[in-house]
């Protein structure tokens, strides 16, 4: 085993490592939480003064502040930004100046995976970005002769934890030395990461050297996000497909928030959970719902097996649904997915035990280990002279006799099987609250939390492919998409211009996985429509010049209209089950496309139910209670939500010249500011009065433009 260096110095960390890496650093950064951004900026600035040396980045999410050019905005921002990340969070330096077009000749940055929307039109990292399968960047970075890892973590004793990024760093490290090619690596501690376990905790030698003081960075946090109307119906309609006792995978954002709370709606208040779903005119007895999913409490729960562990699953914790657990031993995970025997074990189950072959009729030390590892027997069991002896009782070791064999049977009736996990993930991203909820997890909670590898959670390939097809029975992976087109083919990153709004990421390992296990199903959810420039368009089109999930892989597909089953449906089908789930507005234009291409019966029509399908058929989602616009908590106070509200409106409201021009010949009319209106002006910034003679002429502007929207 190598040995690990410790130092508390950055500068002389990048000195380390120019000595080790030579003139061209090759740097693997993490996804997203697990970089370092003090000791990269200081890298990146090293090389960015020396033409002399070269670095070239590999990474994917590369995480930045907000940042806007409009005035208001950013008035608006700029307290929140300070409240919400500090005023001392390290920036990453190689964004700033990719974002302006400014990187250095001698500095490249590669990405797989990008913040939604952030890089639309920045010209370096649109020319710079790979298009990778998730589970394909570590071996993609070996065959590019990476020669540096940098990476956050967090110490316990003389353990390790890769905390939030696991994903690629494990099996790049491993895939190193396999094909005996250098690589330093560098852990850089910060105490603010939660200390997770699973395939992240690690020996400390795993690092070259250990960055030790003045890198506690405060963790870059998510913002939740608003969910609308039209979000929490794509959210009802999919929790009718998730199945009592099976695997669930969601992402970040607000339909999976809203998925989430619509689980929880379910689970808590059933009787309300079935009126919603009768107010969108759900079919509960349909096939589908029957077969696929369900609608009743959960009373087995549900195993998680994600690549991102976010907000979602905190939630379904605490709510009691994310409970299930699976164990790493193929026989006992079947006993208990078949009810053969129970945890905590029941009176007779170690007799199945025994009968089925998990533990020997003539129990051997390979037994008591087995039995140790799973909680069964205390730590201090032992066997001697043919006689097990643990909790100040002896048992004859054998067990075909029926004596020892009701022995054993009591000792183990009542034992709760330990080292089960309820959830999987590859790497972490979210809010401040599930940081702090991972901080302090404990026992079981902590335990059951295993994360690992990205191979592991997106794919079933290795030598143990059987055990995850069994772990991850009734498994339903839910992700998002753009657009989709009437033939079945999903677009979720990238515009049909070549310009990439995200990044393939684990996407099409879901998919492919979905279809891969017997009883596995992949959802992708969109919204029917959006809104550009004050125009309605449909994201169900009849063709579009970019794919993510290509049509042969079509399985489910959900907006807020309903449900379109497309698995192993004609091409004729397929159009007709997602012109049912598209907006009413569209549905003739996009029947017309398709007649013309000859893909659908020319005397076809749109049946009248269809053509419900508007906005107003939401309208009593709106009105609950049950579906708030921020469902868990919200980072804005109250009076910052209607500033949002009336910034939003005003942004669409000016959108066209005449709108423009509208709003600033009233703005130049005196007029009185409304008592109600005085704390939103003082949270941007503005005195109470629009008349004050402290206000600018601009400012003065401004503030009236933004009261006339503002509602109360």
């Amino acid at each position: 085993m190598q040995q690990v260096s410790f130092t508390d110095n950055v500068e002389s960390t990048v000195d380390e490592i120019l000595n080790r890496c030579g003139d061209h650093v090759k740097l693997a950064a993490p996804l997203g939480l697990g970089k370092p951004n003090i000791l990269l900026n200081a890298l990146y600035q090293r090389v960015k003064v020396n033409p002399e040396l070269r670095l070239t980045i590999y990474t994917a999410l590369s995480l930045q502040i907000p940042k806007t050019t409009n005035a208001l905005q950013s008035r608006f921002l700029k307290p929140f930004l300070t409240r919400h990340f500090g005023d001392q969070y390290p920036e990453l330096d190689y964004v700033i100046d990719r974002n302006k077009n400014g990187l250095p000749d001698n500095i490249t940055v590669h990405e797989f995976y990008f913040s939604s929307g952030s890089q639309l039109n920045v010209s370096a990292a649109q020319q710079d970005y790979i298009c990778q399968n998730y589970t394909h960047v570590a071996r993609d970075l070996a065959a590019a002769n990476v020669n540096l890892l940098l990476q956050q973590v967090v110490r316990r004793e003389n353990k390790i934890s890769l905390s939030c990024n696991p994903d690629v760093s494990l099996e790049l490290i491993d895939r190193m030395k396999q094909e005996n090619k250098a690589l330093f690596t560098v852990g850089v501690l910060n105490n603010e990461l939660p200390y997770l376990g699973g395939d992240a905790e690690v020996n400390q030698e795993v690092f070259n050297l250990l960055l030790e003081d003045g890198n506690n960075t405060e963790l870059f946090a998510t913002t939740r996000e608003a969910v609308s109307a039209v979000d929490h119906a794509i959210g009802l309609h999919a929790s009718t497909l998730v199945k009592d006792g099976g695997t669930l995978q969601i992402g970040i954002g607000a339909l999976s928030d809203a998925i989430v709370n619509a689980l929880i709606l379910r689970q808590q208040d059933n009787s309300s959970y079935l009126k919603s779903l009768a107010s969108l005119d759900v079919d509960c007895n349909s096939a589908l719902v029957q077969e696929v999913g369900g609608l009743t409490p959960f009373t087995q729960g549900l195993y998680g097996a994600t690549e991102m562990v976010m907000d979602g699953f905190m939630h379904l914790r605490q709510a009691g649904i994310l409970k299930r657990l699976v164990f790493d031993d193929l026989r006992l995970q079947q006993l208990l997915d078949n009810k053969t025997i129970s945890n905590p074990l029941a009176p007779g189950d170690a007799n199945k035990m025994v009968d089925l072959g998990l533990v020997a009729k003539q129990l051997s030390d390979v037994d008591l280990s087995w039995l140790k590892r799973f909680g069964l027997l205390e730590k201090g069991a032992k066997i001697a002279e043919k006689q097990l002896s643990a909790e100040s009782q002896t048992v004859s070791c054998d067990l075909s006799e029926k004596t020892a064999l009701a022995e054993f049977d009591q000792l183990l009736s009542g034992k709760y099987l330990q080292g089960g996990r309820y959830l999987e993930g590859a790497f972490l991203l979210g809010s401040k609250p599930l940081y702090h909820w991972l901080c302090q997890l404990k026992g079981d909670d902590w335990s059951g939390l295993w994360m690992r590898s990205v191979s592991h959670t997106n794919e079933l390939l290795g030598g143990k492919e059987a055990l995850d097809r069994t772990q991850r029975k009734d498994a339903r992976f839910f992700n998002t998409c753009m657009m989709q087109t009437l033939l079945g083919a999903a677009v979720s990153d990238t515009l049909e211009s070549g310009q990439v709004v995200s990044g393939v990421g684990g996407q099409y390992n879901f998919v492919a996985m979905a279809h891969s296990l017997e009883s596995g199903r992949s959802i992708l959810m969109l919204r029917a429509t959006r809104t550009k420039a004050n125009k309605v368009e449909s994201n169900l089109l009849w063709n579009y010049g970019h794919t993510t999930i290509p049509r042969h892989l079509r399985d489910i597909v959900i907006t807020e209209y309903g449900i379109a089953d497309l698995r192993g449906q004609s091409d004729q089908e397929v159009i007709k089950r997602l012109l049912a789930i598209s907006d009413a507005r569209f549905q003739l234009a996009l029947l017309a496309s398709a007649k013309a291409a000859g893909k659908i019966a020319s005397d076809f029509t749109i049946p009248d139910a269809w053509r419900l399908n508007l906005p107003e058929k939401l309208i009593v989602l709106k009105q609950s209670p049950n579906f708030a616009m921020y469902p868990f908590g919200c980072d804005f106070n109250e009076i910052e939500q209607q500033l949002i509200a009336a910034l939003q409106s005003l942004e669409a409201a000016t959108i066209s010249p005449f709108g423009k021009l509208s709003h600033l010949i009233r703005s130049l009319l005196p007029v009185k500011t409304p008592v109600q209106a005085y704390p939103h002006l003082a949270r941007m910034g503005w005195s109470q009065s629009d008349e004050s003679v402290s206000l600018s002429f601009k400012d003065k502007l401004l503030s009236r433009m933004l009261v006339r929207h503002l509602s109360f």
